[in-house]
């Protein structure tokens, strides 16, 4: 019986990861293709010739090396502000005490609920304000902190003991030394989940880049993409291309940081 229970089990996870895998593995085949939408059935795809050059022509596109930089750069600044940030907030909330600080936890877990999208012509009137259309700013400023990303980090703090903390008070540390020098190494499990969710988030975001730009020198990758949506017909071999060249650097951080990110993931699960 144990052992039947073993075979089902791993036969029920490795259809589910088939399940996971198989869209990107479809994405790669596609990219592989000239004009894969002229193939009528999915034996001719396979059995048909593979090419490279949906990759060359994305590749050596105008404004595709645009796209990529800009969504590097967004997604970098938005991810190290958010780790900074949260964690300066988070242990404030955590460790001090402050007028209003009731308040701000409320308003923190009342944001969590609020869908982003709602806020969209709001923080879209506010960008148009503030003269920030077609500029970084509108990509970057509105996500440098985020209510998940304070509540995450503060819980991840409550865990931790906070005699090391009061030690290193004694021994005459000031709050900045504890909480970059101390707190923080304490909390890096935690913070590489939220820098890799913050990427991914940011990497993947559409929505508020094709609302805050309309310039080519301003556009973010996912948004560059669509360019290859036509009206009549979509080029599905370059937007396969372009798609699996976007999916890449996700794949390396997660390969880099995939230990991490599992320790951040169980750590509230191996509490005593």
């Amino acid at each position: 019986m144990k052992k039947m229970k073993s075979i089902i089990i791993h036969t029920f996870l490795i259809i589910v990861a088939i399940i996971m895998i198989f869209p990107m593995f479809w994405m790669i085949i596609l990219s592989l293709k000239e004009n894969p939408e002229q193939y009528s059935n999915i034996i001719s795809i396979f059995t048909s010739s593979y090419t490279l050059q949906n990759y060359t022509d994305a590749l050596t596109s105008d404004n595709f090396a645009i796209y990529f930089i800009n969504s590097i750069f967004v997604a970098s600044v938005v991810t190290i502000s958010n780790v900074v940030f949260c964690l300066m907030t988070a242990y404030a909330i955590e460790r001090k005490k402050f007028a209003g600080k009731q308040i701000m936890i409320i308003s923190i877990l009342g944001l969590l609920i609020i869908p982003s999208h709602v806020v969209m012509i709001p923080l879209y009137r506010l960008m148009v304000n503030f003269g920030w259309i077609n500029s970084y700013s509108a990509l970057i400023v509105p996500w440098i902190i985020t209510p998940f990303g304070i509540f995450l980090i503060k819980q991840y703090i409550s865990a931790m003991p906070q005699q090391i903390e009061d030690a290193a008070r004694m021994d005459g540390a000031n709050e900045w030394y504890i909480l970059f020098r101390i707190v923080a190494p304490l909390c890096k499990p935690i913070l590489v989940v939220l820098a890799i969710y913050t990427f991914l988030n940011n990497w993947n975001s559409f929505l508020f880049p094709f609302l805050f730009t309309n310039e080519a020198s301003y556009r973010t990758l996912p948004v560059g993409l669509t360019f290859y949506l036509g009206k009549q017909s979509i080029d599905w071999g370059h937007l396969m291309a372009g798609a699996s060249i976007a999916a890449l650097p996700i794949l390396i951080l997660f390969l880099i940081f995939q230990k991490q990110i599992i320790e951040g993931l169980t750590a509230g699960a191996l509490k005593e």
